[in-house]
């Protein structure tokens, strides 16, 4: 029997009920179920926030299958690691860390569907043929998958059932719809905050006003005499010494919560509530994962931005830990006939993923049941069991669709909240943020800075390259990336300062800086030599290939190359044609796949616009190509708003901006009119598509600025910095 999710239900059972299908299913994998009407289930195993893996991790175990794509429903998975695996949405890693074991799913499921058919009919396996959920023989027997289904269920899963090759393929690289297009178009309810039990009540937390405070004493003799209301009650988060796992990031530990009916009663009752906070001092933290076992100390000061900005400042003229050396480039410099010098910096940012933060709970005595917006279950699920006091068995995860993630949703502290919650008042809770609480909690991505240094030659060859960066509280640099590898003299430092402001992964970590500041600065130095910047790129990234200085250089230097080629040619970069546009561009490698653009911008009223994008990516194989082209348009209008107007700043601990108001998004008439995005064509498994187009963006924008308006930039947002000559 099978029991549907509230939120898989509408779509699935609607189709089921429509067939008057029998509520029996044979299971074949833990990925695929199918009825004797030859309805299909394949389980996507990883949470969706919007990049489509509920339609393309199902294509990939489809394919396999050789199922007929109309007989498919899909539904979400619960939290199973043994079943699923890893079910980690981040790190572009979904279609990456799934390529082979779905495809071996539904390449066994389709191989005990044969031999269920050859017992039935009583023939070799080796005779019987499949196609589009159709098995035949040559005698001219045949029957539907569902027809051999429950035979099939009984059958071992047989361990190397043999894949198709690619120029097989006849479901992945052709473009299906959204599988939930339908349900979100119409409002079914697949999000957390749409997640209702009865008897639920609403949590919300006041938290510090600022990064270094904490709780003092509070009255909440006002607040308790609002309609509706059930508690109001301070709390810790982690008890005294609690080891904190990797991505178990928190801001505040003691926390004041009223718990009430509605969400607008306990809005309205904390408006009552009153609190006195004082500061918090140096805090001492136990923290694992992400290299091991080790005692941090948060400092206690209030910061505020500009003087972090001065701080980084004087960090940059300290000596660094050096990253990487190769050649000596100290000589290089020394000996250089042209120095060339910038430096980048940029803010912290905020998430702000559309659906506030929110999340489900429902802790009884012997057992938990946890449902809401999540991009990392399995690594929640220690944690929650630790403060809980309760067996991971005994805890069910349910993952809801996410009104976006971008790296917020892996940290979980919203999650043990909940939890936390739901214990104490012995009911099941939906905590909500507000949109104010969301933006001023914390999880931000970093502040960075870095210093980019060129040298030349007296024929202006570039004969030494330095990179030296640092940031609030960790560095952007990857050490190994373009362009080590690609000079005889290269040197790559880092710092980072300690701060009390919470960070987490942001789409593309430290990669979304990177790629600004270092192709930026490549189109400087192409300016320098006198070169094309496309053809600087391609003359480094052909020395990379042909003689690559070092061996731990991460990139692909023909498939970099691949990506810019295909770029210049279909921007028609350099043509008589486009000599009178206002150009940037800029192309980056990072997690593990190639992404570059070329950005036309002109003045409209008054002010810079991207007018028309063309973007060039090496992920693979693409698995879904509408979907593939979706996410590149969204990371080249999320890359673009960021660079413009992307900022959060702080006074005093207390974040100057919280809700979008005074935190600037891009807005519908600012995006371009026109994104051409366009795929290299391979046979390479698929890599990472989420993040990669995301952080070129940055770069192509202040290059094309410059070719605009004559100046250069090298602040973040744009719309704000004075630009320099």
């Amino acid at each position: 029997m099978l029991s549907f999710s509230w939120f898989s239900e509408a779509k699935a059972a609607e189709k089921l009920s429509e067939l008057n299908l029998a509520e029996t299913w044979s299971e074949l994998t833990g990925y695929i179920k199918i009825t004797p009407e030859n309805v299909i289930k394949i389980f996507c195993p990883n949470p969706e926030f919007g990049q489509n893996v509920m339609t393309s991790l199902p294509m990939m175990v489809a394919e396999e299958l050789d199922c007929d794509w109309k007989n498919v429903v899909v539904e979400m998975g619960t939290h199973d690691n043994v079943k699923f695996g890893a079910q980690f949405t981040g790190g572009s890693n979904s279609v990456r860390m799934y390529w082979k074991p779905l495809r071996a799913a539904g390449a066994s499921a389709r191989q005990m569907l044969i031999e269920a058919a050859a017992q039935t009919w009583a023939v070799p396996a080796s005779e019987i043929s499949t196609k589009a959920g159709v098995l035949s023989h040559k005698s001219g027997k045949s029957a539907k998958y569902g027809q051999m289904a429950s035979k099939a269920a009984t059958i071992a899963v047989p361990k190397d059932a043999k894949t198709k090759a690619v120029k097989d393929f006849t479901i992945i690289s052709k473009s299906k719809k959204n599988a939930e297009g339908t349900k979100i178009v119409t409002g079914k309810p697949l999000f957390g905050l749409d997640y209702r039990v009865d008897g639920m009540l609403i949590a919300m937390i006041q938290h510090p006003p600022a990064f270094g405070m904490k709780l003092k004493s509070f009255n909440a003799a006002q607040a308790l005499k609002m309609p509706g209301i059930k508690d109001v009650y301070s709390f810790k988060l982690y008890d005294e010494g609690f080891e904190q796992g990797g991505f178990d990031t928190r801001t505040f530990n003691e926390l004041l919560v009223v718990v009430g009916n509605s969400t607008w009663e306990v809005m309205n009752a904390r408006k009552k509530l009153s609190v006195q906070w004082e500061p918090a001092g140096d805090v001492k933290e136990t923290m694992m994962g992400r290299g091991g076992k080790r005692e941090v100390t948060i400092p206690g000061r209030l910061e505020t931005t500009s003087k972090q900005f001065e701080m980084m400042a004087e960090f940059a003229k300290k000596p660094a830990t050096q990253l990487r050396k190769d050649g000596d480039p100290e000589a290089a410099f020394k000996n250089a006939a042209q120095v060339i010098e910038r430096t980048y910096n940029a803010p912290f940012l905020a998430h702000n993923t559309m659906e506030p933060m929110n999340f489900f709970a429902h802790v009884q005595a012997d057992k938990a049941l946890v449902a809401g917006p999540i991009q990392a279950p399995g690594w929640m699920e220690p944690t929650l069991s630790k403060i809980l006091n309760l067996p991971a068995d005994k805890i069910e995860i349910q993952m809801t669709r996410m009104g976006g993630g971008f790296g917020r949703r892996a940290y979980a502290q919203y999650v043990y909240e909940a939890a936390r919650i739901s214990q104490k008042v012995k009911a099941p809770v939906k905590l909500v943020y507000t949109r104010e609480d969301d933006m001023t909690y914390g999880i931000y991505r970093p502040m960075y800075t870095a210093t980019y240094r060129a040298a030349l030659d007296a024929n202006k060859n570039l004969i030494g390259f330095h990179v030296t960066g640092g940031g609030i509280p960790e560095s952007p640099i990857h050490a190994n990336r373009f362009p080590a590898g690609a000079l005889d003299n290269y040197l790559a430092d880092s710092w980072e300062i300690p701060s009390n402001i919470t960070i987490g992964a942001f789409r593309a970590p430290r990669s979304n800086f990177n790629a600004a500041a270092e192709q930026s600065f490549l189109d400087e130095v192409a300016e320098a030599m006198g070169k094309d910047p496309i053809q600087l790129r391609l003359d480094l990234l052909k020395r990379a290939k042909a003689n690559p200085v070092g061996k731990n250089n991460d990139y692909d230097a023909d498939r970099y190359i691949g990506v810019l080629e295909l770029l210049k040619e279909k921007s028609g970069w350099g043509k008589p044609e486009n000599a009178g546009k206002k150009r940037g561009v800029a192309a980056y490698f990072c997690h593990a796949s190639y992404a570059g653009h070329v950005v036309d911008m002109v003045i409209k009223n008054g002010e810079p616009y991207v007018e028309h994008v063309t973007s060039a990516v090496d992920c693979g194989v693409v698995i879904n190509p509408d979907a593939a082209r979706n996410m590149v348009e969204g990371a080249v209008v999320d890359g673009i708003g960021q660079s413009f107007y992307g900022a959060l700043t702080h006074k005093d601990g207390a974040a100057e901006q919280n809700n979008f108001h005074n935190y600037r998004m891009i807005r519908h008439n600012e995006a371009p009119q026109k994104i051409d995005v366009h795929f290299v064509e391979n046979e390479i498994d698929p890599t990472g598509l989420g993040e990669p187009p995301f952080p070129p963006v940055f770069g192509a924008v202040a290059n094309a600025l410059f070719k605009t308006t004559g100046k250069r930039y090298y602040n973040q947002p744009f719309s704000v910095e004075q630009p320099q000559s």
